[in-house]
Formats: structure tokens, C-alpha cells, sequence
């Protein structure tokens, strides 16, 4: 008997909610750079932004529990400790300190390009070392499109150096190989696990361990606001809401299909920018292009012939 086709594995519905993902991530660009005025966090302060990342994931841990067990009609425990542990480690702990201690030593244009590479080591560590699906010219061609497309929307006419250092693109781009390994666990850990359960409790952990580093390292919370405290609360929905949809979409869809999404989100982040943060001169022809490209390498990647 043939196995029903999940709703999240249509094609159409999978890139709709993926867009809504991203959309909620780009979101994400201007609330930090927002966050970091209300909270007094000057651009260079990793510790005071690892702590603030680590209170906003936390928060954000308790609310993908707090909504799961109001679904179940009971409290949801930690089931599967050491897969919790795994997740944690990998796409919350490792991948946002190397990101937010790297994001202090590069500009963001590099460290945008370098995340957008992360979607290729996505597609080799999902084939490759996870076996869960197969290395296709046609993969390889549509990432390498939308990546293309990622380049354009985050140069924007602007120059860009090649001078790398570790604790900067380095730190990048191990950061891009933690999420990589991330979306291979969870879709090897969704087969025989609430895969809801895992989200809420790996952030609610991870999130800890990240502010309680933040807080030991120095860093600290320069003022804390009703405005403050509103948009913790909408970034801890934006991680809590987008991570629990898009660890789904990874359990029914191959990971490379889902990754290759993840390009839309500087594009949203530009254009949200633009418009919550007055950055209307970031955008230009090279968002229409690069947006029509990423669309283009997301269709060559989710072709089926």
C-alpha cells in the first residue's frame, strides 16, 4: 500500500511555510539591531549580545512547551535527553556563540555571504555524512543560484575586502557548519521523536547555558524596559514559531529542498529593514534581481520532473 503523502511534503505548501520562516527571521534583523539600542549593547559586545540571544531563546524554549502542552491537554517532559542535549549543543549553543563572536569581528555583508555557503555544507552533510538523500547536479545548480542571489542582495553595490580572520569569518562559518549538522539531526531524531518536544526543550537549554556564559563572560543587560521586555517576547516567538514549523517541514521534506529556502531570508531582513529602520537606500535593483534568482535556484532545487 502506497504511504499518504504528508501535507508539509506538497511542494507549494512546504515553500509557503518555509517563506513564512523566513519571513519571521528576517523580521529578526531589525528587532536586534533594535534590541541592542533599547538594551544599551554596543555593536562590538559579544558577551552582552550572547546573553541577550541566550534570554531570548530560553524564552522562546518556554513558549513552544507552554503552547505543546496546552495542545496535549497535559505537561510535556523532556523526553530523550540525549537527543535534547545533541540539538542544543549544535543549533542553538555552538552555532549562535561562534555566530554572535564572529558576527563582532567581520562586517555583515561577509558574514551573510558566509551563512548563505552554510545551505551548500547543509546539502553535503545531509548526503554525505547523514545519508539522507542523494547529491544532485540538480541540488548543487539551483543552491548555487539562489547563493548567487544571496551575494547580490547583501553587496548592493558596495565593496567587500577578502581578508578573513578566524575569530571573524572563521567563527561564521563554523557557526554555518553547527546549523548544518543541526538540520541533519533533526531530521534523523523527528523519525521516532516529538520532534515539538525537542525544539521547545533544546532552546529552553541551550538558551540558559548561552546567558548564563554571556552573564560569566561580563556581559549585561544596560537597561531593561517595557519596550524591552515586548520585544524579547516577540523574538522569543520568532525563534519558538519559525524553528518548531521549519524543524516539521525538515521531518516530512529532504533537508537540502527546505535549506535552499533559507536564501529569502537576508532578502526579507533588507526589505524589513527598509522599512521598521528607515533603510530605504539598501534597496535598489540588486534586491528585485537577487530575489528573482533565489526564486529561480528554489524552483531548480524543488523540480520534479
Amino acid at each position: 500500500m502506497e504511504k499518504k503523502e504528508h501535507f508539509l511534503e506538497k511542494t507549494y505548501i512546504m515553500i509557503f511555510v518555509a517563506m513564512i520562516c523566513c519571513l519571521l527571521w528576517g523580521s529578526a534583523f531589525p528587532c536586534i539591531k533594535t534590541g541592542y539600542r533599547l538594551f544599551n549593547i554596543s555593536g562590538d559586545d559579544a558577551k552582552s549580545q550572547i546573553l541577550f540571544a541566550g534570554i531570548r531563546f530560553a524564552i522562546a524554549g518556554f513558549m513552544v512547551i507552554i503552547t505543546h502542552s496546552i495542545r496535549s491537554k497535559g505537561i510535556v517532559l523532556p523526553k530523550e535527553p540525549k537527543k535534547i542535549l545533541v540539538l542544543s549543543l549544535f543549533q542553538t549553543i555552538l552555532q549562535y556563540y561562534f555566530f554572535y563572536v564572529g558576527m563582532a569581528h567581520t562586517t555583515g555583508v561577509k558574514s551573510s555571504i558566509i551563512t548563505g555557503a552554510g545551505t551548500f555544507i547543509t546539502l553535503f552533510i545531509s548526503a554525505l555524512l547523514f545519508k539522507q538523500e542523494s547529491l544532485t547536479t540538480r541540488k548543487i545548480a539551483g543552491s548555487l543560484v539562489g547563493f548567487i542571489g544571496l551575494i547580490l542582495v547583501n553587496v548592493n553595490g558596495k565593496s567587500i575586502d577578502f581578508d578573513l580572520c578566524f575569530n571573524g569569518e572563521g567563527f561564521i562559518l563554523i557557526a554555518g557548519l553547527s546549523a548544518a549538522m543541526s538540520s541533519g539531526f533533526i531530521k534523523k531524531f523527528s523519525k521516532d521523536t516529538d520532534v515539538v518536544m525537542l525544539s521547545g526543550y533544546q532552546f529552553m537549554f541551550g538558551g540558559t547555558v548561552m546567558a548564563v556564559i554571556g552573564f560569566i563572560m561580563g556581559g549585561r543587560l544596560g537597561a531593561v524596559s517595557t519596550e524591552g521586555m515586548v520585544l524579547l517576547l516577540y523574538m522569543g516567538f520568532i525563534s519558538a514559531c519559525a524553528y518548531t514549523l521549519w524543524s516539521l517541514l525538515l521531518k516530512h521534506n529532504d533537508v537540502s529542498k527546505v535549506s535552499a529556502c533559507k536564501f529569502m531570508n537576508p532578502v526579507f531582513g533588507v526589505l524589513l529593514s527598509a522599512i521598521i529602520l528607515n533603510e530605504g537606500s539598501t534597496l535598489g535593483s540588486y534586491v528585485i534581481v537577487s530575489l528573482l534568482l533565489i526564486c529561480l535556484g528554489i524552483f531548480i532545487v524543488n523540480y520534479k520532473k
